[in-house]
């Protein structure tokens, strides 16, 4: 699409609900695949059930790091059944137990450089893989603008400039209360022991969704 088709785009899906938003995300889809990317972070049930709505076999790419705390592995195991997903899981090539040896503990939000090379080999890398092997035309998110600073300067159509692919938040504009909501009324669980290694802090970016991100994918 074009930046003018873009604008179009989402000045119409303003007004619609995450689920139009989805029929018209999936409709998109030509030339590939729509997939959509999960981590089993808080919330993350409502996106992966509003996917299988629209599509019931649609790709879930997720990047287990390694370093998912117990809570989660049992949430993203309960939301597989649950909703019946076509989960595609991605690994980095090395283990956790491997690289915490050869490069210690992982970085605080006081190394920069250093969470940003964690990122790179154990979420980008393997995110970038499964980018290739499923070429997605349209990748569905769960970004939403209050989330951090950086996603605030997005919108529900964005175009990817790390992997190529249109990229569509259906929850951009809800808040918080927004995603309880859904999640209640839909008899949808949630999972709060989560963390992300490599942001470390909630108000950073692992470079997914960031322009640092394409040059560390491809490093």
């Amino acid at each position: 699409m074009t930046s003018d088709q873009i604008t179009k785009a989402n000045a119409e899906l303003r007004s619609k609900s995450p689920l139009e938003i989805t029929r018209w995300a999936v409709a998109q889809a030509r030339g590939g695949p729509a997939i959509v990317s999960t981590n089993f972070r808080p919330y993350e049930a409502a996106i992966l059930h509003l996917c299988v709505q629209v599509q019931p076999d649609i790709p879930v790419l997720w990047v287990d790091h390694g370093y998912n705390r117990p809570a989660t592995y049992r949430h993203a195991e309960d939301l597989r059944a649950r909703l019946k997903l076509n989960l595609k899981p991605y690994l980095p090539r090395i283990t956790a137990a491997h690289r915490d040896t050869l490069h210690g503990p992982i970085p605080t939000t006081e190394d920069e450089e250093g969470l940003k090379r964690f990122s790179a080999l154990m979420k980008l890398e393997p995110f970038q893989r499964g980018m290739k092997e499923l070429a997605p035309a349209v990748w569905i998110t769960a970004l939403r603008k209050v989330q951090n600073p950086n996603r605030a300067e997005l919108d529900i159509v964005s175009p990817d400039a790390n992997f190529g692919a249109l990229k569509v938040s259906p929850f951009f504009y809800f808040t918080d209360g927004d995603m309880e909501t859904y999640l209640q009324q839909h008899n949808l669980p949630n999972e709060w022991d989560y963390f992300d290694p490599a942001k470390a802090d909630e108000k950073r970016e692992c470079g997914l969704h960031a322009a640092w991100g394409k040059k560390a994918v491809s490093s």
